[in-house]
C-alpha cells in the first residue's frame, strides 16, 4: 500500500513538482482511495502507466473557479457523477430527496448535484474553453442513447449531447481510458477520436458514420409520450440490448435532430491478468485525509469505504440479467475474475490494518458466484444476444459450477489472521440449487453467514417473474426448504431474508395480494420493501415507461402489453400490503384489497 494520494490542490502539485497536470478527474464522490471508487481506481491506472492525474471530488457547483484548483489539464478532464447516477443518489424511488449521502464527506447530501454530469461540465466549459471533456461512470453508461427520465418523466437526449462533453466513455473503462489517452497524448483532440471501443461520439456527417453499425429510431421518433412514440422506444430498448456484447455486437447509430451520436462496440473483458495487476497498484485503501476533519453534521470519513474497506472484489458481470438491473448495459454479461493469487495477496495485505478485527465482511462482486462465463461457448461468440442464461427458462447450456469460488473461500478462510469470511455480494439462489455438488451450499451455512442469508426472490407471482427474468416462485420454495435442511443438519437457527419488489411492471394490486399471503402464511414480513425505481438503462424502466414488454412479440408483431402501476398512491397501496403487519398501513392495505375486490381478505391479514 501507498502513504501518497493523488494530488487534490496546486500545493499537491507543488511537492510533486507537478506543473501541469495531463488529467484532471471530477468525481461527484468524496475522494477515497480504494479500487472500489472510479476515480481512485482510473486514476491510479492512468498513473502506471505514465500520467500525472488530479482528484477534484466533489466540487462546488456554485462557481466555475472550483473547478480551477488544480489548473488546466494539459489532455482533458474526466468527469464523473460518481458511483452512483446523481439523480438516484439524490432522490428515493417516491422522488423524495435523500437525507444522507454515503459517498460524501460525513455522509452529509447536498455534496452533489442533481444531473451531476450536466453541471460538471458546463463549469468546465466556463472555467477553460476548449478543453477535452470526457465523461464516465454509471451515469453517462446508462444515459448514453435517449433515455427515459424518472424525475421529468421525459426521454431526454443522449447525455453526451446535453452535456456538451466531447467523448463519452461507457462500461468499465479500463481499456477505453487508456487507449484514449494514447491518442490524446499523440495529438488528437477529443472530438477527433473515433473506433475506440467503449465509446460514443457525436457527428454531424452522414459519411462518417461506421459502415456495420445499426441505425436505431430517432430521438424525434423515441421522445414523445404517444403510443407510436412508446412502440419505438422499446424498439430501440431491444435493439440495444441486443447489441451490449464486446464479441457479437454491432456499433449503433441514434439520429438526434441534425446530429448523429455513435456508439461503438464495447470493451473487451479485462483479462484475468489486466484484473490481477489493476487491484496490485498502490492504493492507500483509506479516504484522503482531508475528511479526517469533522463536516457540518459533526461527523468525519466517508461512510462508503465501511462497506468495501475489509470486501474482497472478486469478479465483475452478471449472467442472471434481471430486467431491473442495468448491470447488462454497464459491466456486460460475461464474467471477469481475478485469480485467487491475486486475492490472498490483496487479504494479505487488509489483515496489516490496524482497524483489521479478523473478519472478511465479503468476497465477491454483482453475483458472488459467477466466476466464470455462463458456458464455454461465451468466450467465443459473446453472450447470446436472445437467449437468457438463467432465468424462467435457463439455458440448457449453462454450466453451473461453484467449486472454484468454493476453493477461494477455503483459501482464504485458511488464512492465519482471518477468524470469518463472510459473503454479502448478492447470491443467485436458483444457481446454487441447480448444482448438484452441494457441497458450497453447505459450506455456505456452515462458515459464511451469521445467522442470516440475504436472497432476493423479489416476488411470488409467476407473470410478475417472468417480466423480471427471474426463476419461478417453485425453485425459491425448493431452495427455501433445502436451505431448512442442511441447517438442520448443521444444527444451526439461521433463516432466509427475502427481498420483494413492490410496483414492478406486470404487477398490480392482485400481484401484491399474493406476495401479501405469502408473507402471511410465511410468517415472514420484510423490514423494508424495495418500490420499483425506473432507472435509465433497464428493461423495466423501458416497460415502465411504455407500458410494454420489448422481449415479447403478439402475433400481429406488436409488443405485448404489460400492466404498470403509476402514481404514487397506487404504489404506496403495493407497498403496504407487504408491510401489513405495521399499523400506520392497516388503513392502506384494507382500501387495496377493497379497490381490488377481495375485501373477504380483510379478516385474514386482520382477524380482530
Amino acid at each position: 500500500m501507498s502513504d501518497e494520494y493523488l494530488p487534490i490542490c496546486k500545493e499537491d502539485l507543488a511537492k510533486r513538482g507537478i506543473e501541469e497536470l495531463d488529467f484532471v478527474f471530477v468525481s461527484g464522490d468524496a475522494y477515497v482511495d480504494h479500487p472500489s471508487f472510479a476515480a481512485a481506481l482510473l486514476g491510479r491506472l492512468l498513473q502506471s502507466k505514465g500520467y500525472t492525474v488530479g482528484i477534484l471530488a466533489q466540487p462546488d457547483c456554485s462557481s466555475f473557479e472550483s473547478f480551477k484548483a488544480l489548473g488546466r489539464p494539459k489532455l482533458g478532464f474526466l468527469v464523473s457523477a460518481g458511483a452512483m447516477d446523481s439523480m438516484v443518489s439524490n432522490y428515493t424511488a417516491n422522488n423524495k430527496p435523500r437525507s444522507e449521502d454515503a459517498y460524501a464527506h460525513g455522509g452529509m447530501a447536498g455534496h452533489r448535484p442533481d444531473r451531476a454530469l450536466i453541471h460538471y461540465c458546463s463549469k468546465i466549459r466556463q472555467a477553460y474553453k476548449g478543453v477535452n471533456i470526457l465523461i464516465g461512470g454509471i451515469e453517462a453508461s446508462l444515459r448514453r442513447t435517449s433515455h427515459y427520465d424518472y424525475w421529468s418523466n421525459t426521454v431526454k437526449h443522449s447525455i453526451l449531447l446535453d452535456s456538451k462533453a466531447d467523448l463519452l466513455m461507457y462500461g468499465m473503462g479500463e481499456h477505453s481510458i487508456l487507449e484514449i489517452a494514447q491518442k490524446l497524448r499523440e495529438g488528437f483532440t477529443a472530438r477527433q477520436i473515433r473506433g475506440v471501443r467503449g465509446t460514443c461520439w457525436f457527428t454531424s456527417k452522414k459519411d462518417e458514420l461506421p459502415p456495420d453499425a445499426i441505425m436505431l429510431p430517432a430521438f424525434e421518433e423515441v421522445k414523445g409520450s404517444d403510443e407510436k412514440s412508446h412502440y419505438k422506444f422499446a424498439e430501440s430498448f431491444l435493439v440495444q440490448e441486443r447489441n451490449t456484447d464486446a464479441i457479437n455486437a454491432n456499433p449503433l447509430v441514434e439520429p438526434a435532430e441534425n446530429r448523429f451520436v455513435v456508439q461503438e462496440k464495447a470493451s473487451l473483458p479485462l483479462s484475468q491478468e489486466e484484473f490481477d495487476a489493476i487491484y496490485d497498484l498502490p492504493f492507500t485503501r483509506k479516504w484522503h485525509p482531508c475528511y479526517d476533519k469533522k463536516a457540518a453534521n459533526g461527523k468525519t470519513g466517508v461512510p462508503a469505504l465501511a462497506e468495501v474497506k475489509f470486501s474482497l472484489t472478486s469478479c465483475r458481470g452478471c449472467f442472471g440479467a434481471c430486467s431491473f438491473c442495468a448491470i447488462t448495459f454497464h459491466q456486460g454479461r460475461r464474467i471477469q475474475s481475478r485469480s485467487h493469487e491475486s486475492l490472498l495477496r490483496e487479504a494479505k495485505r487488509m489483515v496489516q490494518d490496524s482497524d483489521f478485527k479478523g473478519y472478511i465482511h465479503d468476497v465477491g462482486g454483482p453475483t458472488a458466484n459467477f466466476r466464470k462465463d455462463a458456458c464455454p461457448k461465451q468466450k467465443i461468440s459473446g453472450a447470446c444476444p436472445d437467449r437468457d442464461c438463467l432465468g424462467t427458462n435457463p439455458c440448457p447450456n449453462l454450466v453451473v459450477d461453484n467449486s472454484d469460488y468454493l476453493d477461494l473461500l477455503r483459501k482464504l478462510k485458511a488464512l492465519p489472521q482471518v477468524k470469518k469470511v463472510f459473503i454479502r455480494s448478492g447470491l443467485r439462489f436458483d444457481y446454487l440449487l441447480m448444482d448438484k455438488d452441494k457441497s458450497f451450499l453447505y459450506e455456505l451455512c456452515r462458515d459464511h453467514i451469521s445467522g442470516q442469508l440475504k436472497v432476493a426472490p423479489e416476488h411470488v407471482n409467476d407473470k410478475v417473474l417472468a417480466l423480471m427474468r427471474k426463476s419461478t416462485h417453485s425453485v425459491y420454495e425448493e431452495f427455501s426448504q433445502e436451505y431448512k435442511n442442511i441447517n438442520a443438519e448443521l444444527k444451526k437457527k439461521q433463516y432466509l431474508v427475502p427481498y420483494y419488489i413492490s410496483a414492478h411492471p406486470g404487477a398490480g394490486l392482485n400481484e401484491a395480494i399474493d406476495v401479501a399471503l405469502y408473507l402471511k402464511k410465511t410468517g415472514f414480513v420484510p423490514d423494508q420493501v424495495q418500490d420499483f425505481y425506473p432507472t435509465p438503462g433497464s428493461l423495466s424502466t423501458c416497460m415502465y415507461w411504455t407500458g410494454l414488454n420489448p422481449r415479447k412479440k403478439n402475433a400481429d408483431g406488436s409488443f405485448e402489453k404489460v400492466y404498470v402501476a403509476r402514481g404514487a398512491h397506487e404504489r404506496r397501496l403495493q407497498r403496504a400490503l407487504l408491510q401489513f403487519n405495521k399499523n400506520e398501513n392497516r388503513h392502506l392495505v384494507i382500501e387495496a384489497l377493497k379497490t381490488a375486490g377481495r375485501s373477504e381478505l380483510i379478516k385474514v391479514f386482520y382477524p380482530r
